[in-house]
């Protein structure tokens, strides 16, 4: 257990995940819906025109064509039939019960949004930056663990974090912290502080923004050897 300084540097509340659609993306959109030739559209009029494209459907088929896209062979063909219908009106990227997939539901829901002017739920999430002060050694493997843990220190013991995971956090196994953190990047390093920028949902870290600086204890996963 290390002890480490935290400071929230910067707070924003975004609808679209930084890197979710690009251009590859748009044009396999295109493609899957039979758009003749997507490839001469030019690049800037890529994303309106794959927009667009998807109006031309029903919501629940749109969402489908989406989410086969986004899911690809993770959940089975009548799985996302049923979630085609779900996420007009529920945020999947909070209540779905696998974590890994919740970004997924929420680039694709964003993607729909945009296309139907508001029809499906507005996704929101959030991107903040920390500095961490300390022996950031436990970070440069699998850092996931020991930053949620230090996250879930700096909010109030009602957050959902500390209701759903307080096994998790006090213990030596986090593998939710993957799927609760949905991008994790480094953004500098220095013998002992480590600046992150984290991405996720304003469903698990919405509070953090409240914390400003704090003190706080955290620790690495211990890996477990599996026997021969």
């Amino acid at each position: 257990m290390s002890s480490f300084k935290v400071e929230i540097l910067s707070f924003n509340t975004i609808n679209e995940l930084p890197g979710s659609w690009e251009t590859t993306d748009y044009l396999a959109l295109l493609n899957n819906m039979d758009y003749s030739n997507p490839e001469e559209i030019k690049e800037s009029e890529l994303k309106e025109m794959c927009l667009m494209s998807l109006t031309d459907y029903e919501p629940a088929e749109s969402a489908k064509i989406v989410l086969d896209y986004v899911i690809q062979d993770r959940l089975t063909d009548g799985q996302i039939e049923n979630l085609s219908h779900e996420i007009l009106t529920e945020k999947l990227w909070e209540e779905y019960p696998e974590l890994s997939l919740h970004p997924d539901f929420f680039r694709a829901t964003q993607l729909l949004y945009q296309a139907y002017n508001g029809k499906f739920p507005r996704a929101e999430g959030v991107q903040f930056q920390m500095k961490i002060t300390g022996d950031v050694s436990i970070f440069e493997e699998n850092p996931e663990a020991p930053v949620v843990r230090l996250l879930a220190a700096g909010m109030s013991d009602h957050s959902l974090i500390h209701r759903l995971f307080s096994d998790q956090v006090e213990g030596t196994s986090f593998k939710e912290a993957e799927s609760i953190l949905w991008q994790l990047n480094t953004i500098s390093k220095e013998a002992d502080s480590v600046t992150f920028e984290v991405v996720s949902s304003s469903y698990w870290l919405d509070e953090i923004k409240y914390a400003d600086s704090f003190e706080a204890e955290s620790h690495a996963d211990i890996a477990v050897e599996e026997e021969d």
